[in-house]
């Protein structure tokens, strides 16, 4: 679809990455707790934002690669795939411990949510060894290509994101901390990015 390959598995592996507890789901439960839904929308609009902006820095260096080393691609693959893996396997072994808690200042929330996206640099590195997983070399149409799967990106985060904000504004009375379930959590998405990782890799 539109120079990608298996989009089903392309949606699927945006979901388990969004599930995945990190400052962005902590921002957004965050600025809902303390601005209601108008803050929760704000944070959402700023992640959002900041992942466009990570995500296009990362497409320039793909794009760049597949322009300039089409053969080399393949490689760049299989390497994304390793990625996934070790990724995977870093967050199977990690231990328990509480989430990091952030200063979310009232009525800044787009702006700070932001700010904490931004402030992943790692992000531009994730992206680059995850948007390759899914790019056909020889069917990909550039531009609409990066596009749609950006769009598709956007998309998802905002859903997941107004799912999350729905949830901890009207459940926040009942809503706890809970170290244990956000390490279960992690090591079953670990091990669906390990899965991911080995599938692909040998799809190729």
């Amino acid at each position: 679809m539109l120079g990608v390959t298996d989009f089903g598995a392309f949606v699927l592996a945006i979901i388990i990455l969004l599930l995945i507890p990190g400052p962005g789901n902590l921002a957004l439960i965050t600025s809902t707790s303390k601005g209601g839904i108008q803050g929760g929308f704000g944070a959402i609009f700023g992640v959002i934002l900041g992942d466009q902006v990570l995500m296009w820095c990362a497409v320039a260096g793909v794009a760049a690669l597949l322009n300039a080393y089409p053969a080399a691609f393949q490689v760049v693959q299989w390497l994304g795939s390793a990625y996934l893996v070790w990724m995977g396997g870093k967050m199977i072994l990690a231990k328990s411990g509480d989430p990091p808690i952030l200063n979310i200042k009232p009525y800044h929330y787009l702006r700070q949510a932001l700010t904490i996206t931004l402030l992943n640099p790692k992000a531009i590195v994730f992206y680059m060894a995850f948007f390759p997983l899914f790019i056909d070399p020889v069917h990909h149409q550039g531009f609409v290509t990066f596009s749609f799967m950006a769009f598709c990106v956007a998309l998802l985060t905002f859903i997941y994101g107004l799912t999350v904000v729905l949830l901890t504004y009207f459940l926040a009375d009942h809503l706890r901390s809970n170290p244990k379930m956000s390490s279960a959590l992690g090591k079953i998405a670990g091990l669906c990015l390990v899965g991911f990782g080995i599938k692909l890799f040998f799809s190729r």
